[in-house]
């Protein structure tokens, strides 16, 4: 990580003088391929969407990741609203009596749990935590509101930060220690109302990486053993970093049961005028969902934006040669940005005088803007611009009576081809297994693992611990809703005894 921060200083200053002739000091120092964690330590660094802070675990997150967050925000917030959720704030501080109330949930999150004890140099006669998680914040508050039925649904939403103290490798938008997140706490009469909710939440999670981040993802069922802990059950859409061979889990949607409830007390009258507990859900996606993008689509020139959430989809760039009409070209590029502006796309014009066009070019590519164009004295004669995409490096010459058609038609293009080719990767790396020597050759082989399993408990921790070593112990990922068939008298790849499901295995984040 101190590599990409060094980096950061070297490129930050490579731009002074007024002709800059190198493309160097811009990129990154060791490719994707070669060591992962440094490459992905620096493109987001140099790519500019996270500065160090120093306390470990913590991160600056700067204009071009919160532009990422607030695109992702703008639609899924809509959803939610067509589905009648409430946005509204909980502190961000719980009593440890509140916390400790559901046994199984703070057993599940004590050790990442961070607690004030001093104020000023007075201890704290009863320290006080930092939300891990807000239902022990937020229920106490609904057993005080929900009456009767017709105080159902109760649906509330929050868009936050919360805090983990997680200790094991901090990485940038994966494993941080303050996070940003939405969190979705509803209450219902019936446990078919909460079960369909879980679902419509997770198709909105879905399309978040799948429709705007570019990046396939598996619908399915967490493990008992990987459940949310104090839940009834957990769906979750799972990612996948073939460079790693990981998983990673994208976002989850809660099924809660009645655990709380019966904790918190939130009781209703119902219809009949009987006493009953309601069922709730939680459900909550995080700024994990850009490190996921980053690792996915990003390559050795740095980032790769999907157009959908780049807070810059189209930057122009001057190319004057020498006794061109350079106040030609740069009235040409503040026409193309206007002209692109408004027809509802985000572009910019890079018109610093102190950069060569070559080092802007490195300098756009590492923050990875999806679609690049050149103005220069031919383009200028011929009433045209060039169109470089990100994704390929592909170039077009592009009439500029035309333009606004064909930077939509191409910004499609690169979103769509962005998903095909991740896709094409991560299905590549999908292998179904039948044995546990198969399961293990596998996993030395960085795949995805789909095997048949009894789905026992006992079970897989025997592979968690069967499996440890350096690179981390495998586990289930998820059971996908779309099973494939699973033949009469198949056996279990871990334990030998009659398979009930296909479930994803694999090491993870």
């Amino acid at each position: 990580m101190a590599g990409g921060e060094q980096k950061q200083k070297k490129s930050g200053g490579g731009g002074k003088k007024k002709e800059v002739k190198k493309e160097t000091g811009l990129g990154v120092s060791v490719t994707k391929d070669e060591n992962f964690g440094e490459w992905y330590s620096e493109v987001v660094v140099n790519g500019e969407m996270i500065e160090y802070y120093d306390i470990s675990g913590c991160y600056i997150l700067r204009p071009w990741a919160i532009s990422i967050w607030e695109i992702m925000q703008t639609f899924f917030d809509a959803e939610i609203k067509k589905m009648k959720v409430k946005n509204c704030y909980f502190p961000l501080f719980v009593s440890p009596g509140v916390l400790q109330k559901e046994k199984d949930h703070v057993e599940g999150f004590a050790p990442e749990v961070a607690w004030v004890t001093k104020s000023g140099e007075s201890e704290l006669e009863v320290p006080i935590a930092i939300r891990p998680t807000s239902e022990t914040v937020m229920y106490p508050s609904y057993s005080k509101w929900i009456r009767g039925h017709r105080d159902l649904p109760l649906k509330l939403n929050q868009w936050c930060n919360v805090v983990r103290w997680e200790f094991s490798n901090p990485t940038p938008f994966i494993r941080s220690r303050e996070f940003l997140w939405q969190e979705g706490h509803t209450a219902f009469a019936t446990k078919e109302e909460a079960d369909t909710e879980v679902l419509q939440i997770l198709e909105l999670y879905r399309r978040i990486y799948e429709e705007f981040l570019a990046i396939p993802v598996t619908k399915g069922r967490k493990s008992e053993l990987e459940k949310f802990a104090g839940g009834l059950y957990t769906t979750s859409v799972e990612a996948f970093i073939p460079n790693t061979g990981r998983g990673i889990q994208g976002a989850t949607s809660h099924c809660l049961g009645q655990n709380f409830a019966k904790m918190f007390e939130i009781n209703f009258e119902n219809e009949k005028g009987e006493k009953a507990m309601v069922w709730q859900n939680s459900w909550a996606y995080s700024t994990r969902t850009i490190g996921v993008m980053v690792m996915v689509h990003g390559d050795d020139k740095g980032l790769v934006l999907p157009p959908k959430v780049a807070a810059l989809q189209v930057i122009v760039i001057p190319v004057p040669y020498k006794d061109a009409d350079t106040q030609g070209i740069f009235d040409a590029c503040v026409a193309t940005v206007a002209t692109l502006s408004d027809a509802g796309f985000r572009a910019e014009a890079d018109l610093r005088d102190n950069y060569s066009p070559g080092w802007k070019y490195s300098n756009w590519e590492m923050k990875g803007v999806p679609l690049r164009i050149e103005i220069g004295p031919r383009d200028l004669a011929n009433n045209q611009v060039r169109a470089v995409r990100r994704d390929n490096g592909a170039k077009t010459d592009i009439s500029r009576v035309f333009l606004v058609e064909q930077v939509k038609g191409m910004l499609d293009k690169i979103q769509q081809n962005l998903f095909d080719v991740a896709k094409q990767k991560r299905d590549a790396c999908v292998e179904v297994v039948k044995t546990w020597e198969e399961f293990i050759t596998a996993l030395g082989q960085k795949k995805l693992i789909l095997a048949p399993w009894c789905d026992e408990e006992d079970v897989e921790k025997d592979v968690k611990v069967r499996t440890k070593g350096e690179m981390g112990a495998a586990k289930s990922l998820c059971t996908p809703f779309e099973q494939p068939e699973l033949p009469e008298g198949t056996k279990c790849f871990a334990s030998g005894k009659p398979a009930r499901k296909w479930t994803y295995w694999g090491r993870s984040y």
